[in-house]
């Protein structure tokens, strides 16, 4: 007994399913914005923004919602095909860096299996595309849709977003029910919630709860998450594994959220959970279907809660609620704009921001070239700015999802078994031909082996590709490449270093 209290002191956010998948997208105009962003890639659904008035607890009939709403969610199988790793005939093989750096021993590979999640996923159009959570499909060579109705679809990864854990899935089908999308900003804590999904790999099932808080933010709670935008809507319907991109819905069965994490210290539900909000998914879903890549617009701001600011500035502050201005990017809106470090965002658009969670979510609605206006508290006075978003390379330059690797001047090819036997090594991938562009400029040429890009290990040509597109699209810190490699020289491997510039 004393072992298990003492293990609940330590809690651990838990990704709500290795293969839990939801679908659900948002076209917001909302009349109190002066400028939203739009799409001209829409789904084909009603779109219901209603005046909200949420029922009261004793009037609630939550039979209707779910009714409509298991016919909008689907099952998700998503099949990772491991590589053939060889067989324990084959020798064992050196990571070169890691031969490098002291550790000497060998490894024997282990036979590859694939790999099989579960998960959920929600239909946002008649014509088949479906919403679900990254971390759901991340990785998979094969999706397989459930429909509630027991069809069964084979499923097109259309994109991903990692910083909003969303992506958008595809089927060849038509006529396919829908679940409306709501207003996920009308939400307000204590309303009743219900989360339907595919826990545990059953069918559909619904939970009811109500909304616990609004703008959570997580990271402090996780142990190496990797979600970087946050402002989630946090209930207490309960979400087990299996439940990750199925939907959130309201009393009135509209789409409000796509469920995404648990809080627990087990990995099943313990009384807590997490839903991406609608209007910010949507938007990802229309920018993933639309350019194949999320347009990420950025303020250029280092921001802070209030409760977080250093004393001695804090103690200037005429606003108990917002988002602090720390300082800037290197390209930054904002300070284009005319907002100056210690100001307090209050408002965007209109719409009231309490903490930094809020105005993540609020400008992940705009893409690089929006404009709306930054209402700031600057010692007790308000003032507005109007601001033009920029991405993170400071222009507003539209990012396709071909971008990639076409602007390094350069095609790849994955190593042969052959070749990385001769080489001594388990991965990486070989320069096939370089033309006119980056890779030129660094001085990198044919047959030159990449094995690490920054910090990552390089597997295929795909491995290089997600990374130069995430920093395209300002989904990365990074601002470049810092690749590691080596060329197979007659004497032996020469190992290289090169910095490659994005920006």
């Amino acid at each position: 007994m004393k072992k298990m209290w003492k293990s609940v002191l330590s809690f651990v956010l838990v990704a709500a399913v290795s293969a839990g998948v939801s679908v659900g997208t948002y076209t917001y105009l909302n009349e109190n914005h002066r400028v939203a962003a739009t799409s001209t890639a829409e789904f084909r659904q009603p779109l219901k923004l209603a005046t909200y008035n949420a029922a009261a607890a004793e009037n609630t009939d939550f039979t209707a919602a779910a009714e409509n709403a298991v016919h909008g969610v689907v099952h998700i199988k998503a099949t990772t095909a491991v590589k053939e790793q060889g067989s324990d005939n084959q020798p064992q093989y050196i990571d070169p860096f890691e031969f490098f750096f002291g550790d000497r021993g060998g490894f024997r590979r282990p036979q590859a299996q694939p790999r099989v999640g579960f998960g959920s996923g929600v239909i946002i159009s008649t014509d088949g595309y479906v919403l679900t959570n990254n971390h759901v499909v991340d990785g998979a060579t094969d999706l397989e849709i459930t429909l509630n109705d027991g069809r069964k679809f084979a499923g097109k990864l259309i994109g991903t977003d990692e910083f909003t854990d969303i992506a958008l899935v595809k089927v060849d089908a038509k006529d396919l029910p829908v679940i409306p999308f709501g207003d996920s900003e009308k939400l307000k804590v204590g309303e009743w919630v219900l989360a339907v999904g595919n826990p545990f790999n059953l069918t559909s099932t619904v939970t009811a709860g109500i909304v616990s808080a609004k703008g959570r933010g997580i990271s402090a709670m996780q142990r190496g998450g990797n979600m970087k935008i946050e402002s989630f809507i946090q209930t207490d319907a309960a979400v087990n594994p299996g439940n990750s991109g199925g939907a959130l819905i309201n009393t009135k069965g509209e789409l409000i959220g796509i469920n995404t994490a648990i809080y627990s210290e087990t990995g099943n539900y313990a009384g807590y959970s997490f839903a991406v909000p609608i209007s910010m998914a949507g938007k990802v879903a229309n920018d993933l279907k639309q350019y194949g890549a999320v347009q990420r617009a950025v303020l250029g701001v280092m921001i802070q809660d209030i409760p977080n600011v250093a004393p001695e500035e804090k103690s200037k502050l005429k606003v108990y609620e917002g988002a602090y201005i720390a300082d800037f990017a290197d390209f930054s809106s904002a300070r284009e704009a005319g907002i100056e470090k210690g100001d307090v965002i209050t408002h965007v658009n209109g719409v009231k921001i309490k903490n930094s969670n809020e105005l993540q979510e609020q400008v992940s609605k705009y893409r690089p070239g929006d404009t709306c206006e930054i209402t700031v508290d600057r010692n007790g006075k308000t003032k507005n700015f109007t601001v033009k978003f920029r991405n993170r390379q400071g222009n507003t330059e539209i990012v396709k999802g071909d971008a990639g690797t076409s602007v390094l001047g350069a095609t790849f090819k994955e190593l042969t078994k052959e070749q990385k036997r001769e080489y001594g090594v388990n991965y990486g991938i070989v320069v096939d031909s370089v033309t006119k562009g980056k890779f030129s400029e660094a001085g990198i040429k044919k047959g030159f082996v990449i094995m690490i890009v920054n910090d990552n290990k390089i597997t295929s040509p795909d491995d290089l590709d997600r990374i130069v597109k995430d920093i395209m699209a300002g989904n990365s810190e990074d601002q470049g490449l810092f690749i590691k490699g080596f060329y197979n020289a007659n004497r032996g491997q020469v190992i290289r270093h090169y910095a490659i510039d994005l920006m």
